[in-house]
């Protein structure tokens, strides 16, 4: 028995041992914990067979092993034919497939809302305690490659082809744990696709489609879900074949329909502190990939005066998005980066009347995403603004 015992020892000390971090390695979750997370029977997905067969096919995957895997199922086939596995979303993904969802919303205990392009809605068959939002908000964290703790409680992770999860952690969340999710269902609309379904008008999908044959420099703004990575996606899908587009993002988001795509995704510190990667640092990688159009998926810091920078030397028919309440507020967010990177109001304004040839604003009235207003920078004295077009 003693030879037995050493002989297996001998076997398991031969076997190489790879360490790996521990913010790679997913949390382990009970099996309790997962199925507690599971719809209930008065899920959204319908009261038909089919709908029902789902959900009871999405009930097993949810309280086994199969969370982990990311099991293909039909559910969504509009969204997995994008290449889009909602079953990342684990317990979520019953959620997300009922009908067209753009975000989901699960706060702490209070539970979980739902957007399906008219505003947030309550969904009362979905229950968790805070222990279990914390072990979701951890575990979807884990699975994008990136780590949440309370040195780290704010983090944000694309899952699989552009879904992106945003996660807050108490004491920053005073209402317990946060989780937003962000569901592409928009990715690949064409500009066309755009005006039929009232995004943009005629005449600006022309204007829009000139713009790009013409390799203009755009900049899309707009507050929080209004359509700016839908429409700059629809847009970069009108370059030619032959052009070669890098993308920079903080998390990847951008799905376009384009033969010749680079992405370049932000990473952020590991546990020791090192091993960050910037926008700003991406951003003067991708000037040495040879881009046709460099795209920026959204400005946000230093990284403005580097876009300045290249737009200003030949990298035309570039792009980038940017957060702001109205056309009219364009200028001062802008400066605020500006400050950030260092730029003074007066070379901010100069650099940035000479980078962006239209500015196009978008508005979400009412639950509808709609091209608001267009317009170009101008310098008025020594201060930038916007003038509608």
């Amino acid at each position: 028995m003693l030879r037995a015992a050493t002989d297996s020892y001998a076997r398991l000390m031969s076997l190489p041992f790879v360490a790996s971090p521990s913010w790679q390695r997913e949390p382990s979750v009970s099996a309790a914990t997962v199925r507690a997370f599971a719809p209930s029977s008065t899920d959204p997905v319908g009261d038909d067979p089919a709908s029902q067969s789902d959900a009871a096919s999405e009930r097993r995957s949810v309280s086994g092993d199969n969370v982990s895997q990311g099991v293909e199922r039909s559910a969504d086939r509009g969204t997995r034919a994008r290449g889009i596995d909602l079953s990342l979303l684990g317990p979520l993904e019953a959620f997300a497939s009922a009908g067209p969802v753009t975000d989901l919303f699960v706060n702490g205990e209070r539970g979980l809302w739902i957007d399906r392009g008219s505003g947030a809605e309550h969904q009362p068959s979905w229950t968790a305690d805070e222990s279990e939002v914390r072990a979701l908000a951890v575990r979807l964290i884990a699975r994008g490659g990136r780590h949440i703790d309370e040195a780290t409680p704010a983090v944000d992770v694309r899952l699989g082809q552009g879904i992106r999860i945003h996660a807050v952690l108490p004491p920053v969340s005073t209402t317990g744990t946060t989780i937003s999710v962000r569901v592409p269902r928009a990715g690949g609309f064409s500009l066309a696709a755009l005006a039929r379904a009232g995004m943009i008008a005629t005449a600006q999908e022309s204007e829009l489609r000139s713009a790009v044959a013409s390799r203009k420099n755009l900049l899309v703004t707009g507050a929080g879900g209004t359509g700016k990575t839908t429409l700059l996606a629809a847009l970069l899908a009108e370059a030619p074949e032959h052009e070669r587009l890098v993308i920079i993002e903080d998390v990847a988001e951008l799905q376009v329909e384009h033969p010749h795509v680079v992405s370049l995704e932000a990473r952020q510190a590991n546990l020791e502190g090192s091993g960050r990667v910037g926008l700003d640092a991406l951003l003067r990688e991708a000037l040495r990939m040879r881009p046709d159009r460099l795209v920026v998926g959204e400005c946000r810091g230093a990284e403005l005066r580097e876009l300045l920078a290249a737009l200003n030397t030949g990298h035309d028919g570039g792009a980038g998005t940017l957060h702001a309440n109205s056309l009219a507020d364009v200028p001062a967010r802008l400066e605020a980066l500006g400050s950030i990177a260092g730029l003074s109001p007066d070379a901010l304004a100069r650099q940035t009347v000479s980078a962006f040839d239209l500015v196009l604003h978008l508005e979400r009235v009412d639950g509808r995403r709609r091209l608001a207003q267009m317009g170009r920078f101008e310098l008025r004295g020594d201060r930038l603004i916007v003038e509608a077009i």
